[in-house]
């Protein structure tokens, strides 16, 4: 059994669909087929049961899946040790919603590349569908996601600090004047929300009683434009905190509060490249560090 081969195995058995485990491996459909092939020939068992629209494993799928992620971890951990940390290089391709916790990804960024020079970054900006969306075609190694999110196919680790959320409002509205936005205070009133529905169902549950009152003139993926609409009194823009200020513009946090985890996301049971594993390592210690700090 080669590593590659296993590699393919472990692709094709995450996301259940050879055509997809191709595009993310960037080889051709007819290989990963021929070499699943050869590599059950080879075991003398059969590791899939095909259908029309997917590809699952059989028991003995099941059991090679776990040695296999075994062996390829462990040769990736041996590839990175024999790796000088000096030498170590590449680019990572990062995506990220706006969040307060933005400035801990940044911190995180820039002691890594304090450490490895040689490692850039290629940073993309989205909410977590976008995110997960180019995560699954293979065009980003990791996600810093915001909650609720389906977390699967993902190995993760969360933030310890939580994301509030609030209104932005115009400076000169009778809303303005109050410490806090409580559901009745907005009820009826026009909103701007985000395009997420995960998130949208956890701030219809914030409303209430007073969730069937909701009147959503429009909404988007990230803060900027909708901040513009709500200056122009186009609506009330249901929004994280963030650390900036929008001209002409008021944030008031909710009341009952609403807080929302953030975490870094990447898929599991990959073989990454040694710039993002020893990313991801370095992710992990800088988080858990600051985790046990807080206790």
């Amino acid at each position: 059994m080669e590593l590659r081969v296993l590699s393919y195995f472990l692709t094709v058995a995450r996301e259940e669909n050879i055509t997809k485990a191709a595009a993310l491996l960037h080889v051709t459909q007819p290989t990963i087929s021929r070499q699943l092939m050869q590599l059950e020939e080879e075991l003398g068992v059969k590791l899939f049961r095909r259908s029309n629209h997917s590809i699952l494993l059989t028991e003995q799928g099941m059991l090679l899946k776990r040695r296999a992620q075994e062996l390829v971890s462990l040769a990736e951990k041996t590839k990175r040790e024999l790796s000088q940390e000096e030498a170590l290089g590449g680019e990572i391709s990062i995506g990220s919603g706006e969040y307060q916790n933005s400035s801990l990804l940044a911190e995180i960024l820039a002691a890594f590349h304090e450490r490895y020079p040689g490692v850039c970054f290629t940073m993309f900006s989205g909410n977590s569908d976008d995110i997960k969306e180019r995560m699954e075609r293979g065009l980003l190694d990791i996600g810093f996601l915001l909650e609720p999110v389906d977390m699967g196919k993902y190995a993760f680790i969360r933030s310890p600090y939580k994301e509030e959320w609030g209104v932005l409002v115009p400076e000169g509205s009778p809303l303005s004047q109050k410490g806090f936005a409580a559901p009745k205070d907005l009820a009826d009133k026009r909103l701007l929300f985000t395009r997420r529905d995960l998130i949208k169902k956890e701030l219809t549950n914030w409303f209430g009683e007073y969730a069937d009152q909701l009147r959503i003139v429009a909404s988007g993926n990230l803060p900027y434009n909708l901040a513009a609409m709500a200056r122009q009194n186009m609506g009330i823009f249901l929004n994280l905190k963030l650390g900036c200020t929008y001209e002409g513009l008021r944030y008031i946090p909710l009341m009952p509060r609403l807080e929302s985890s953030t975490a870094l996301a990447w898929k599991k049971n990959q073989m990454m490249p040694p710039a993002v594993s020893a990313f991801i390592d370095f992710a992990k210690k800088y988080i858990n560090c600051i985790s046990i700090d807080k206790i």
